[in-house]
C-alpha cells in the first residue's frame, strides 16, 4: 500500500456544519493532503457533557456535512478506548503505520493547547498545522504553548513539504473568516440531533456500527 497523507481534525462536531468543510478542504490543499480525518470524540475533557448530541447522531451529522469530498468522519476513538489526544494520536500511528499524519486545529484551540494533557507529546508525534480563526489570533500568539512551539514555526509557503519536517513543527495556515460555529446552530436548534436519531452509522475505518 503507497503511503497516504493524512490529516487528523479532531473535535466534538456537535454539530459538523459548513465551516468545518471550508477549513477542511482549505488545509488539504495547502498541506498537499490525500485525505482528512475528522475525529469525532466521545466526549471531550475540557468541555461539559450536558448539551452533547449522541456520538451515533453526531457521526452521522459529520458524514452528510463531508459526502462528496476526501474526508472521513469517524469515532475511531470510542473503539481505541482514547480520552485524551496524545493518546489517541499515538495508537492511530500504531495502527496506520504505512501513513503520515498531520495534526490540525484552529487558533482558539491553539489558545487553550496548554491545558491539554501533555502537549508537549502530542507536538513530538507529528508536525501541527494552526488554522486562524477570528478572535482568537492573539491568544493564541500569545499562549504559553505557543511560548514553546514558536521556535519550532516553519513558513507557510513551505506547508506541503512537511512529510519532511523534523517535529516538533508548526505551520500558521491563514484562512478567511467564516462565520459559522457549532453554538450558534445548537442555539438556532437545540434538537438538531433528533433527524439522526434513526440512522445506523458505519464507521468508515473500523467498520463497525456507532451506537
Amino acid at each position: 500500500m503507497a503511503m497516504k497523507k493524512i490529516g487528523l481534525l479532531g473535535g466534538s462536531f456537535n454539530p459538523a456544519h459548513g465551516g468545518h468543510r471550508a477549513i477542511s478542504l482549505f488545509a488539504a490543499k495547502a498541506l498537499a493532503l490525500d485525505e482528512l480525518w475528522w475525529l469525532v470524540s466521545p466526549g471531550n475533557p475540557l468541555k461539559p457533557a450536558r448539551g452533547m448530541a449522541p456520538l451515533a447522531a453526531r457521526v452521522a451529522r459529520a458524514q452528510r456535512v463531508a459526502r462528496r469530498a476526501p474526508i472521513r468522519a469517524t469515532a475511531i476513538e470510542a473503539q481505541l478506548g482514547t480520552r485524551y489526544t496524545v493518546d489517541t494520536l499515538r495508537a492511530i500511528r500504531a495502527r496506520y503505520p504505512r501513513n503520515r499524519f498531520i495534526w490540525l486545529m484552529g487558533a482558539d484551540n491553539l489558545a487553550q493547547f496548554g491545558q491539554w494533557k501533555d502537549w508537549r507529546g502530542i507536538a513530538r508525534q507529528m508536525p501541527i498545522a494552526v488554522i486562524a480563526r477570528p478572535g482568537y489570533d492573539d491568544d493564541a500568539r500569545g499562549s504559553a504553548a505557543m511560548n514553546w512551539l514558536r521556535r519550532f514555526v516553519r513558513p507557510a509557503r513551505q506547508s506541503a513539504d512537511w512529510t519532511n519536517w523534523r517535529v516538533p513543527a508548526l505551520v500558521l495556515l491563514r484562512f478567511r473568516p467564516d462565520p459559522r460555529s457549532a453554538t450558534l446552530l445548537r442555539q438556532a436548534d437545540p434538537l438538531w440531533h433528533r433527524e439522526y436519531e434513526a440512522t445506523r452509522v458505519r464507521d468508515p475505518l473500523t467498520r463497525r456500527y456507532i451506537v
